[in-house]
């Protein structure tokens, strides 16, 4: 198995040289941010869907759109409002009244790289055209039945601290997300940067680094990294100490409504293997479960009214688990 290892990594090594072409490129465009870019590109190789919850002007937009870029992958930007119609994001039937037939005419929806801005702006009906093509990756309309083009990546935001005209995200939509991500301000250095750069009328033009396709092969090199059983067992005790706290010597039952679902012991191990490729690695380490746990599990996680009234959240909660349970 070590001789294994040892060539998915050099095999990792010799096609992870773009992780940090595409960043140096996004970084001539965005300072700092550089959790936000590193979770974009673990969605993008473990094919998992990111949310973002951030305050506006913190270069979300951007980043996708850099991203998109460098990859040389289809992007479209979906504004989220309260009018807005499921045919506007999937497509519709169009009857042509020459030939007295229906012809398909396909929504947004079908690109690569999805930003579904202010998604909490839209109500239910609309946030739920998503998850087919979130989860099985194609849209129906109609009678037909459209498969989405490879690779496929949603990045959805929502702003934490304007709910007035906003729909909550429904549970099961929530959970197709691999990552929750929070974007917070940049430091006064990076503050600084940003000020000096930005010049009215001067434009960034991002240079594309790699193809689709190379993604579609970093992904099945992402497949082949190795995770020991130990490890799988770790994940799976994280994802039961947030269901059976007691079980693993943690006072949590009362602050946990409910526990992370099934999903997120596979995407813990999805991202896990992402991750450890954005390191140049071919296999997992408990400290990369550890980096990416919080953002599969924050979303994953519903409080008590008890763990809000003593102002405790999901974030707190994942933190305790992992403090609690023991590292392979």
């Amino acid at each position: 198995m070590a001789v294994d290892v040892r060539e998915v990594t050099e095999r990792v090594r010799e096609q992870s040289w773009f992780v940090n072409a595409i960043t140096n490129e996004i970084g001539k465009v965005i300072v700092g941010q550089r959790y936000m870019i590193d979770r974009l590109l673990v969605g993008l190789l473990a094919d998992g869907h990111v949310l973002v919850e951030g305050v506006p002007g913190l270069a979300k937009t951007t980043a996708v759109r850099c991203l998109a870029d460098a990859v040389k992958l289809k992007f479209q930007r979906i504004q989220f409002t309260p009018d807005l119609l499921p045919a506007d994001l999937i497509g519709t039937l169009i009857y042509n009244l020459k030939t007295g037939e229906f012809t398909t005419r396909k929504g947004p929806i079908f690109a690569n790289i999805i930003l579904a801005d202010e998604i909490n702006r839209a109500p239910a009906k609309v946030q739920s055209a998503l998850l087919e093509a979130m989860q099985e990756r194609q849209v129906t309309i109609g009678e037909n039945t459209f498969r989405l083009d490879q690779p496929f990546l949603v990045m959805a935001t929502q702003n934490p601290i304007e709910q007035e005209g906003t729909y909550p995200l429904p549970e099961a939509q929530v959970d197709r997300f691999m990552l929750k991500l929070k974007v917070t301000y940049p430091n006064r250095q990076e503050e600084r940067q940003i000020m000096e750069r930005i010049e009215v009328g001067r434009t960034f033009t991002i240079q594309p680094v790699i193809a689709p396709e190379d993604i579609v092969r970093a992904r099945e090199t992402v497949n082949q990294i190795y995770i020991d059983d130990k490890i799988k067992d770790y994940i799976v005790d994280i994802v039961l100490a947030t269901r059976e706290p007691k079980t693993y010597g943690l006072d949590l039952e009362n602050l946990i409504q409910y526990g992370a679902s099934p999903r997120a012991s596979i995407y813990l191990k999805h991202a896990g293997r992402a991750y450890a490729f954005l390191q140049g690695r071919g296999y997992v380490t408990p400290q990369d479960i550890k980096s990416i746990g919080m953002d599969v599990l924050r979303h994953r996680i519903i409080v008590t009214y008890e763990a809000e009234a003593e102002e405790i959240t999901s974030e707190d909660i994942v933190q305790r688990v992992f403090d609690g349970v023991e590292v392979p």
